[in-house]
């Protein structure tokens, strides 16, 4: 009887992940994003970053109409609105 063997999938540090967020200035759900980022990022030791798709036209073309859109390495993870404890599943995972 062969033993059955369970796949472990690689867990990273929170440290090592990367938020990205996908925005304009201006808007007011990237606004809401922004703060919700910045609490559960700060909270779990995730470095984060912000994308403006006015300054970046592969990011316009792409996600015009999704803003603000939140990238986990590199990733789509959301969009519209962001749920701190989605965010924080997926960073923890």
């Amino acid at each position: 009887m062969t033993p059955l063997f369970r796949r472990q999938a690689s867990r990273k540090d929170p440290a090592e992940r990367l938020v990205t967020l996908v925005g304009k200035p201006g808007c007011h759900l990237c606004d809401d994003a922004r703060v919700v980022i910045a609490e559960v990022c700060g909270e779990l030791g995730v470095p984060w970053e912000e994308r403006d798709i006015t300054r970046d036209q592969e990011m316009h073309d792409r996600y015009w109409e999704q803003i603000p859109v939140v990238l986990v390495d590199g990733a789509q993870h959301d969009f519209w609105r962001v749920r701190a404890d989605r965010l924080r599943a997926a960073l923890t995972a």
